[in-house]
């Protein structure tokens, strides 16, 4: 048995949770936070028959796609370190990042 963690943006949870439990995949699904961006994301757990494990993870593909947003950083003025300016940059977010791990054992009570 596996299980699939997948963080993904919060913009895609909706499509992606609709799409597995389709397919028959239960899930579990956690708020979580981004480092980089401090955005908010969706971290989902699939537990999944070994056999099952790259179906999920085309499902995760298919529906998780990576795109291009403004944030706006803040630069310093000059040499000081106390004035600083919006800047904006255009990063990419969104997609996901996958994880399949093996699992010992595995109760359902």
């Amino acid at each position: 048995m596996k299980l699939v963690i997948a963080v993904i943006q919060d913009k895609d949870s909706g499509k992606l949770l609709e799409n597995l439990v389709d397919e028959g995949f239960k899930t579990t699904k956690l708020a979580s936070t981004g480092g980089f961006l401090k955005s908010g994301n969706t971290t989902v757990l699939i537990g999944v028959e070994d056999h099952q494990t790259s179906e999920v993870v085309e499902i995760i593909k298919k529906v998780c796609k990576s795109r291009e947003k403004m944030v706006t950083t803040m630069s310093p003025i000059g040499g000081s370190v106390e004035s600083y300016v919006p800047y904006p940059v255009e990063v990419v977010v969104g997609g996901a990042t996958i994880f399949v791990i093996d699992v010992d054992q595995f109760e359902r009570v």
